[in-house]
Formats: C-alpha cells, structure tokens, sequence
C-alpha cells in the first residue's frame, strides 16, 4: 500500500514545522522512477520467498546491526549511522534486498540524526505498517521486496512537499552514487 495513502490524516496533524529543522533540497528534475515493474534486484529469489528466508539465512547475509534493525525492527543510535549526514546525489537501497527506495533529491535535514526523506522514490517498495511496541502507537516503513523494517513515518517533514518525514536507519540503507 502506497505509504502517505495508507496513514490518512499524519499530513494533517502537521500544524507547525518543528522549529530547528533545516532542509536542503535540490530542484526536482521530474518523477526519478515510476512504475510497478523498476523494483530492482533482490539478491536472489521472489518476493515471497525473500520474506520466507529463515534467521539464519539473514544473519549470514547482514553485518551484526544490519540484522538487529533489518530482522530484529531495531533503531540505530541517532547521529552514528553512516547515511545520516550523507549529501552525495544518487540512491538509497535497501541493504537486505538491493530494491531501490530513496533518492537523495527526497532527502532533507531534520535534525533527527537519521537520514530523512520526504516520499520514497519508488512506492511500490516500501509499504507501512501500525507499530504499537513500546506502549505507543507509530508508523512503521517496511521493505516491500524482503519484509525488512527501514524506520518510521512521521508528520513533521517540511511542509512545502510532502509534510511526512521518512525517518530511515543508515543500517537499513545502501546508498549507490550518481
């Protein structure tokens, strides 16, 4: 499910932009990727079976915090992923998958200390999903191709695009240049 459509409202519940936050932005030269079939490479295997893989087969594939985020719905210490404070132009993959889903033309600085977009470059690979662990209730986004947990949607992106912010774990995150 397409991820703004999915959270009726969040860009509704936006009333101020949090003070502090800064952007950087490039223009938008045009959709970047567009239609169901650009998903991308997946590392071997069909979607059903890269959300079939057992945990043994994923901790052979990711580094020890690649697994405990991707696998484990873990959140890396802000400021110390290796994407968050990354302005080179190109495109963030997912790590488990190699499916694409973020362009650094959708990448802003929210202060967060993670790597923060405003929509997802290609929809059809991220979806989202209720989150109610910890006794509170999130948005979590989620690889479509591999069932890997990416971050969480929030309302508080800049409000002159989309308003959401993407909150994204660099561990979940291969980002490939221009």
């Amino acid at each position: 499910m397409p991820a703004p459509d999915a959270a009726p409202g969040l860009a509704d519940r936006n009333p101020v932009k949090k003070a502090g936050r800064s952007r950087r932005r490039r223009p938008r030269p045009g959709l970047l990727i567009s239609g169901a079939s650009v998903i991308g490479p997946n590392r071997g295997g069909n979607v059903e079976d890269l959300k079939q893989r057992d945990e043994t087969d994923w901790k052979n594939r990711l580094t020890p915090q690649q697994f405990e985020v991707c696998r484990l719905k873990g959140t890396e210490p802000a400021f110390t992923g290796k994407y968050w404070n990354n302005h080179d132009s190109g495109m963030y993959h997912c790590v488990a998958c190699d499916a694409p889903l973020f362009s650094s033309q959708a990448k802003f600085e929210s202060g967060s200390g993670w790597p923060s977009f405003d929509s997802p470059a290609v929809q059809e690979n991220v979806e989202i999903h209720e989150d109610r662990s910890y006794g509170m209730v999130r948005t979590e986004v989620v690889c479509r191709q591999c069932g890997s947990h990416l971050g969480h949607l929030f309302p508080d992106g800049p409000r002159d695009t989309t308003g959401m912010r993407y909150c994204i774990n660099s561990a979940s995150l291969d980002f490939k240049k221009e």
